[in-house]
């Protein structure tokens, strides 16, 4: 078996996004060729083929990359503690002993909770390294009072919380109010201090690629760390060719500013396949700096899954029942 060299953990040295002044003019140049975009999204997975140790580099990396998440409304104390468990070592260890990385600690990137189970994660990760991200802001739809959702951030950083996803009044992009959208985000990065704020855009509400991109522009001028696709509750997800309008803006951003801002692909991504197609994407548009857990993060709960059964195929030859890799 050839042997595994996982993509490199070079050490970043990036300076939080600190936000700009609105500049709606820039808005007003934003163009999108959806035929140009679907054509570079569908044509991404011939052109570029991983394969054998390669793929499993690639694949050990996204794992440290995976947002390790649980949202459901029958979540309890019990199944969180058993997805830190999970996070902490997210491989059996017979299957990173074949790759001959069992002293690598590999761990996934956060574990994302309700507010209430904050408190529970930040106890059962303690020691880890692993930060806990907590959804806020009235999420999934982003309609709770106002200063109630500010609240949300300010109680959930206070419990532990050090990455906080927040939810975009959608209806701002949609009646194009850009100013109501910068300073709901610019209100909600104050609220959380330290901690790293995800503005997630609900992608499949926004109706065209070109509010994405002009709803990204404005979330990295308000101060995100992160711009996020999906809540995962939407009928429609992240999609490779909404990734590209995003990561595009990100590098406009990177170019205008210096500032580096981070992407994070949710909902609907639960195959090995599939992360490597947006790797890909990742590498290809931003560079290797995008691929590391600091810029990169997967929004997902089934995907570890997935790819623990693909190393185990990697490493014995075979594919295994489903059940071998549970994920709490």
């Amino acid at each position: 078996m050839a042997t595994i060299s996982p993509l490199k953990n070079p050490t970043h040295d990036h300076d939080r996004n600190s936000g700009t002044a609105l500049q709606l003019d820039l808005l007003e140049d934003i163009r999108v060729n959806l035929s140009a975009v679907e054509r570079r999204a569908s044509t991404l997975s011939g052109r570029r083929s991983v394969k054998k140790a390669h793929q499993a580099a690639w694949l050990l990396k996204a794992i440290s990359c995976i947002d390790l998440t649980t949202l459901n409304g029958d979540d309890t104390a019990g199944r969180v503690k058993r997805l830190c468990a999970k996070a902490r070592q997210p491989i059996r260890a017979d299957i990173l002993n074949a790759l001959g990385m069992v002293d690598r600690h590999i761990t996934t990137g956060a574990v994302c909770v309700y507010h209430g189970m904050i408190e529970t994660a930040v106890e059962a990760l303690e020691g880890s390294g692993i930060p806990v991200a907590a959804v806020s802001t009235g999420f999934p739809a982003g309609l709770s009072p106002f200063a109630l959702r500010v609240k949300e951030i300010e109680a959930s950083v206070a419990a532990g919380a050090q990455e906080i996803d927040i939810v975009i009044t959608r209806g701002h992009v949609l009646t194009g109010n850009w100013q109501a959208l910068y300073d709901e985000i610019k209100t909600f990065r104050a609220a959380c201090g330290d901690a790293h704020l995800k503005a997630i855009l609900g992608t499949g509400d926004l109706v065209t690629l070109r509010n994405v991109a002009k709803a990204s522009l404005i979330a990295m001028m308000a101060g995100a760390d992160f711009i996020k696709t999906s809540t995962g509750k939407e009928s429609v997800n992240a999609t490779l060719p909404v990734t590209l309008v995003m990561i595009r803006m990100i590098r406009q951003y990177q170019e205008m500013t210096g500032h580096k801002v981070g992407y994070k692909p949710a909902g609907g991504i639960s195959v090995a396949k599939d992360i490597l197609n947006y790797q890909i994407m990742m590498k290809e548009e931003l560079g290797k700096a995008w691929l590391q857990p600091d810029l990169f993060r997967i929004g997902a709960s089934s995907l570890l899954g997935d790819i623990e059964r693909q190393l185990e195929h990697y490493v014995t030859g075979r594919y295994s029942a489903d059940f071998r890799h549970p994920m709490s």
